[in-house]
């Protein structure tokens, strides 16, 4: 509805006389709101006072002007002018009533459209490092990245999901020192475990399976390991200094092949359960990219000689730098060391680079909200590349508190002392989960009400929106039982015979879904459909107990349950894009 106001005023617009609004006044994007009063009508416009504060006109003027060069409508039934010169308009009963027709008919694919038809659209999101068991925040990006994914998708853009695996590093040999003293464990050595090690009981299993797999054979050198290596944390050093000095006695100990391999079980057997976990929780990607394949196909090197025959990079100090400060960057950076090495930068740029030579209209990043002194510079890197800027977008997720008995869960990779994922899943259930993530916006911290997930009450949002599916499901099955038959294009002819105020509401706010999809997917916003189907809900509970569905007279009780398997259809297909389950009884 919506949408087809937009089109009406563009049309006018366009039609309006130059020496009223001339042609370079009339760059001004058509807004259209939902009025918050019946009175004023269904839908408002502030254009014409728009306009007015670029032309200098009177904008009731204006608003006169526009409404006289309105496209006749069937679906407007009446347009007025309020005020200094907002435009209000009143749709028709039968636009509703045809919407209602429409909403039956397109059934699973009501509220898709087109807008984003031929352009794709790549969404990278979770990308977890490989390093232990997905944690509740990890769950947060998934549900957020998954949701947007989707509403993409169901405005038309082709998208891909990916996942990038950071499986190079000092954080993979961090992972595979620790998964080796774990199995030195196993063949009977004791000692203390490094400070900066991951301690998790997911290591000590790795361990184990390293032993089953090598018996004794990377034994060898054990009782050298500790030799001469600077003190760790406890004996008053420092932590960083101690494992990177242990990872480089382990690779001298065991050699580079072995300590590849065990880098490599560790890595399996973790990215497996990663995969594995966000399987379960309705999460899926089309692609797994390593970080790894950057450097092996060359990718790390083909970005630098791209950005230093552009002339984008110098050498100083023997090392490599970006100019990213021509981009806005408060430095430039580094992204081959004095020694050689490349750094994690190197491979940010290489993978952007990928992602352009593979040919995606719009990139789209999820990444937690402490890594926001990264968009700069890579978006940098991006414009550099010859990418356009306006292609590059990145949205963070704020941080996720979970209160379990009012007690604040710590979480904490390193450690092991954490809350995964899979723990959450199993205590609340997937649908909990996945709408619990994205019932506030991202930007925004959100404490996670165990609790309140696990309720069978009206304050359960997801309880309350399953429960009104799942009661339509209820009435239809009634009226099976009672041997009576629905006729849906009876009660479409029907229709005028919903008069009541909350039947009225329920047919205006089922009527919204398309532009909320779009509206959602444009903004990234899934919270915004959490709370329309919040609604939604509302208005049919209000209705449900208002209201005899199944009565005597045939055509109200056709046009009432056309209603309901309307709102019922709307509803599903929201839960759907937030991949939460649309369930027939509770």
């Amino acid at each position: 509805m919506k949408t087809l106001i937009e089109k009406l005023l563009t049309q006018a617009l366009a039609a309006l006389p130059d020496d009223l609004v001339p042609p370079d006044a009339r760059g001004l994007s058509i807004e259209v709101e939902n009025t918050r009063d019946a009175q004023h009508g269904d839908f408002a416009c502030n254009l014409a006072m728009r306009l007015a504060k670029a032309t200098r006109q009177n904008p009731r003027k204006l608003a006169e002007a526009l409404v006289r060069l309105l496209p006749p409508s069937a679906a407007v039934a009446k347009v007025d002018i309020a005020g200094a010169g907002f435009i209000n308009f009143f749709l028709s009963t039968d636009a509703y009533h045809a919407e209602i027709g429409r909403i039956l008919k397109d059934g699973k694919q009501y509220g898709r459209s087109q807008m984003g038809a031929g352009k794709s659209v790549q969404v990278e999101f979770v990308s977890a490092n490989p390093t232990g068991p997905l944690h509740v925040g990890h769950g947060r990006h998934a549900a957020f990245g998954a949701t947007v994914a989707n509403m993409l998708e169901a405005v038309g853009y082709r998208v891909e999901r990916e996942y990038y695996i950071n499986d190079a590093g000092r954080q993979m040999e961090i992972l595979a020192v620790s998964t080796w003293l774990r199995y030195l464990e196993h063949c009977g050595e004791r000692f203390a475990f490094p400070a900066n090690g991951y301690r998790g009981d997911y290591i000590a299993v790795i361990g184990a399976e390293l032993f089953a797999a090598e018996g004794s054979g990377l034994r060898h050198g054990a009782a050298e390991i500790f030799k001469d290596l600077p003190p760790d944390e406890p004996q008053g050093g420092d932590k960083d200094s101690f494992i990177d000095a242990l990872i480089v006695r382990a690779r001298g100990l065991i050699g580079d092949a072995a300590f590849r391999r065990v880098l490599d079980m560790a890595l399996a057997g973790i990215l497996g359960d990663i995969r594995e976990d966000l399987r379960e929780f309705g999460v899926s990607f089309d692609c797994w990219f390593s970080e790894r394949s950057l450097n092996d196909n060359g990718s790390v090197d083909r970005a630098l000689e791209a950005l230093t025959k552009a002339g984008h990079a110098y050498v100083k100090d023997g090392a490599l730098w970006f100019k990213s400060t021509d981009y806005g960057d408060e430095k430039d950076r580094v992204m081959v060391r004095d020694n050689g090495v490349k750094t994690y930068f190197a491979s940010d740029i290489a993978y952007v680079f990928n992602k352009l030579e593979r040919g995606f209209d719009h990139l789209l990043y999820i990444w937690g909200a402490d890594h926001h002194g990264y968009i700069t510079r890579l978006r940098a890197g991006l414009t550099a590349l010859g990418g356009p800027a306006g292609s590059f977008e990145v949205r963070l997720v704020q941080f996720v508190s979970l209160f379990r008995g009012g007690e604040k869960a710590q979480m904490s990779t390193r450690s092991g002392e954490f809350v995964t994922l899979r723990d959450l899943r199993k205590e609340v259930g997937n649908d909990a989960a996945r709408l619990f993530y994205v019932m506030r916006s991202n930007d925004q911290h959100l404490d996670f009400d165990l609790e309140l997930a696990t309720a069978r009450s009206n304050d359960n949002p997801v309880y309350y929106i399953q429960y009104a599916h799942a009661r339509v499901a209820s009435v239809m099955r009634q009226l099976q039982e009672r041997g009576l038959a629905h006729d849906a294009a009876h009660g479409i002819s029907t229709l005028s015979k919903l008069v009541e105020p909350q039947e009225l509401q329920l047919i205006k706010r089922v009527s919204a879904f398309p532009e909320i999809v779009l509206q959602c997917a444009a903004q990234r916003a899934p919270h915004t459909l959490v709370h329309y189907l919040r609604d939604l809900a509302n208005d049919f509970h209000t209705n449900y107990s208002a209201h005899q569905f199944i009565v005597e007279d045939v055509g109200l009780r056709d046009a009432r349950l056309d209603l309901a398997l309307a709102a019922q259809w709307v509803i599903r297909n929201g839960l759907d894009l937030l991949g939460v389950s649309a369930p027939e009884t509770m």
